[in-house]
C-alpha cells in the first residue's frame, strides 16, 4: 500500500509518502508544498491543488491521509488551512483514491502510543519507524509522513468501522 499524507497549510503544505502494511513501513519521500505570499488567497489554493494533483498523478497512491482540522485558538489561522485542506480533499477525490482523515490526538496515537505526545516524540518516533538518519524537514512534512502512517495503521480499521463490518 502506498500513501500521501497532506498536513494542509495555506503558505506550507507538508507531504510524506510511504509504503507499506501493518508495521512494515518503508520511506518513499516527503516535503513541502510552497506558496508565494504575494499570490492571492485564490491563486494560492490554485496553486496548492495543481501541485497535489501532480504528486497524486506521480505517486499514484492506494490512499491520502489529511489532518482532520482542529481549531485550537485562531479561527482566521483555521479558516486557511480548512480553505487549503479543501482544495488537498479535491485532488484526492478527483483521482479516485481512498481518504482518510484523522485527528492530532488520532495520528499521535497511531505513532507514538500516546495522544498528547509533544511535537519531538512524535518527529523521532517518525524517523525511527521509517529508518531515518535524520528528523524529516520542514516540520510539516514529518507530520505528513505521521499522517501516512495513522492510514496504514488505522485506514483498515476505519474503513471497516464506517462500512459496519
Amino acid at each position: 500500500m502506498v500513501v500521501i499524507g497532506f498536513d494542509p497549510g495555506s503558505a506550507i503544505t507538508g507531504f510524506g509518502v510511504i509504503s507499506g502494511r501493518g508495521n512494515r513501513l518503508r520511506h518513499v519521500e516527503h516535503g513541502a508544498i510552497r506558496t508565494s505570499p504575494k499570490q492571492s488567497t485564490a491563486q494560492r489554493l490554485q496553486s496548492l491543488f495543481q501541485d497535489a494533483e501532480k504528486l497524486i498523478a506521480r505517486i499514484k497512491p492506494d490512499a491520502v491521509a489529511i489532518e482532520r482540522l482542529y481549531f485550537k485558538q485562531n479561527v482566521t489561522t483555521g479558516i486557511q488551512v480548512a480553505q487549503a485542506r479543501g482544495v488537498l480533499l479535491l485532488a484526492a477525490a478527483n483521482a479516485n483514491c481512498v481518504i482518510g482523515e484523522f485527528s492530532p490526538t488520532e495520528m499521535k496515537t497511531a505513532v507514538t502510543g500516546y495522544g498528547r505526545a509533544d511535537k519531538e516524540q512524535l518527529q523521532e518516533m517518525v524517523r525511527r519507524l521509517l529508518n531515518l538518519s535524520e528528523i524529516p524537514r520542514p516540520d510539516d512534512a514529518a507530520d505528513a509522513l505521521a499522517l501516512a502512517i495513522c492510514q496504514i495503521q488505522f485506514g483498515a480499521v476505519q474503513d471497516r468501522i464506517q462500512s459496519g463490518a
